[in-house]
């Protein structure tokens, strides 16, 4: 069987696509410069058909990791990228604009970079291959105090569509899922909102999509605007997700419970005795 090739496997996201396509069954091929990270996962599945390979994921190494799956010579019919970087919080204006352009290498650059090598290997065979890029929030709207990631997230939105219409000829399918809230995993749950999706919910997600081989042209951005666990999501559905009226409901009544209780933080308590006289004490 094509195995599956993970672009920032230890990562918190592509762990949830590993979990996710070793449970449907599907080889893997995880790629990530953590090493370390690498071995915990193929430990944790001692008997799946798993295949690592550690290297750094920004644009110089695309070539190399072609030439590492062809020494592999496993045929690869789904490619996923999850190629998340963190960086510190703050403002645009307030950083060198080289700190932009070092954002823009490691998503946008990079995933571009791989794109351009893997495209032609997932088109070999006319196997119909997909490639999926996972991007998160603030790429639609500006983030307060993450402007670097919703420039960087724009940007990848675009490639994702440049890249669907040019991947079209070749028979390959290039989706972009796009995460609208932060992902929920095991280590963040105490804190964690409900309506962020979870890693494993976003791995049955992508696979559902890769999985999916009818004739229907596909979305270019599939958007995940909450959970992404539960059974309808994980179906395979390519639709963008619709607003749920429910949840829309519920997000202004939070709003107004917040706006409630600024108002009442920012009102100045009352005099205990009001009085427009001033007392003897008072007077100059």
């Amino acid at each position: 069987m094509p195995a599956l090739l993970v672009l920032g496997a230890t990562g918190a996201i592509g762990r949830g696509v590993v979990r996710a396509a070793l449970d449907a069954g599907r080889p893997v091929i995880a790629v990530s410069p953590d090493a370390d990270g690498l071995r915990d996962l193929q430990g944790s599945r001692a008997h799946a058909d798993f295949v690592s390979i550690a290297l750094p994921l920004d644009a110089r190494n695309a070539p190399a990791l072609v030439d590492e799956l062809r020494k592999l010579d496993r045929p690869v019919d789904g490619v996923i990228a999850a190629l998340c970087n963190e960086r510190e919080r703050g403002r645009l204006l307030d950083a060198p604009a080289t700190e932009m352009r070092d954002a823009l290498d490691a998503s946008v650059i990079a995933h571009l970079a791989f794109a351009r090598e893997l495209l032609p290997l997932l088109a070999e065979g006319g196997r119909a291959g997909g490639y999926v890029l996972i991007d998160g929030p603030g790429g639609e709207n500006p983030w307060a105090g993450y402007g670097h990631r919703s420039v960087g997230g724009a940007a990848l939105r675009m490639l994702a569509r440049v890249l669907h219409d040019e991947a079209r000829p070749m028979g390959v399918r290039v989706q972009l899922l796009a995460l609208e809230f932060p992902v929920r995993t095991d280590a963040n749950a105490k804190h964690a909102c409900d309506l962020w999706p979870h890693a494993d919910g976003i791995g049955r997600r992508v696979v559902a999509m890769l999985e999916r081989k009818d004739r229907v042209a596909p979305e270019p951005i599939v958007h995940c605007r909450g959970p992404c666990s539960d059974e309808k999501r994980a179906s395979g559905s390519q639709t963008s997700d619709g607003e749920d009226p429910s949840l829309s409901a519920r997000c202004f009544d939070d709003a107004r419970k917040l706006l409630g209780a600024l108002t009442k933080k920012q009102t100045p308590a009352p005099s205990p005795n009001p009085s427009p006289i001033q007392s003897k004490e008072d007077a100059p």
